[in-house]
């Protein structure tokens, strides 16, 4: 299964990425990714992986590309944004750095990294350019849905989300330490801002999780008694 990106801003800056959802790490690749991506640098004080078997970050080896491409392009500059996956096709007009954030997250999702494939099961849902209350949805959603199978299948159940909340402090963590990763070599904003928008929505579920779920509450109970 892949996804498909194709930003364009001008004549000059048109950008196509195929991101294969199911993908390992790719030795060859990491040897050839630039230094920054090498596991040691700015390594997430959460990270799991051995240098031994992981000379690079699986993650950074698969964002270098796309880090590289908008390298020095301003964040404020409009973009047209096509997203192909198999079910459906988005378009829109948006900043660079929103278009950014939904491919960037994407790609991290998906990536061989251990902590961010913990969030696997969003990237095969993709929806881009989601706004903060769609993420929490989706992200409450499918945990509570996993819940429900632990459940049936006569495994503890985490009810109250204390392991939604656990997840999201360990996603935080690996975006501190990516942030610092980019933030060493971009020349312009665009992969900041993008990256600082998709940390903060990460953030909301560490710190603020009840107060995400009071947002979507009117939503969710809209329907009333009858969807009991």
């Amino acid at each position: 299964m892949t996804i498909e990106y194709q930003i364009s801003l001008d004549e000059l800056h048109e950008f196509n990425y195929r991101i294969e959802l199911e993908r390992g790490y790719d030795l060859a690749q990491a040897e050839r990714a630039p230094k920054w991506t090498r596991l040691e640098h700015h390594q997430c004080s959460n990270c799991p992986l051995s240098q031994t078997v992981h000379s690079h970050c699986p993650a950074a080896v698969d964002l270098h590309r796309v880090i590289e491409d908008f390298q020095g392009l301003p964040a404020f500059k409009k973009a047209q944004v096509r997203v192909l996956t198999p079910e459906r096709e988005y378009v829109k007009v948006v900043g660079l750095e929103e278009g950014l954030r939904a491919l960037l997250g994407v790609i991290m999702a998906t990536s061989a990294c251990p902590v961010l494939g913990r969030l696997r099961p969003m990237a095969h849902q993709h929806l881009p350019f989601a706004s903060n209350q769609e993420f929490i949805l989706r992200a409450v959603s499918l945990y509570l849905a996993r819940q429900y199978f632990n459940f049936r299948e006569g495994r503890h159940a985490d009810w109250e989300l204390k392991g939604l909340v656990r997840l999201f402090q360990q996603l935080q963590l690996v975006n501190q330490a990516f942030w610092q990763r980019i933030h060493d070599t971009c020349e312009g904003d665009s992969n900041l801002k993008a990256f600082l928008t998709f940390f903060s929505m990460a953030s909301s579920m560490t710190y603020s999780l009840e107060t995400q779920l009071q947002k979507i509450r009117p939503l969710v109970m809209s329907a009333g008694e009858g969807f009991e």
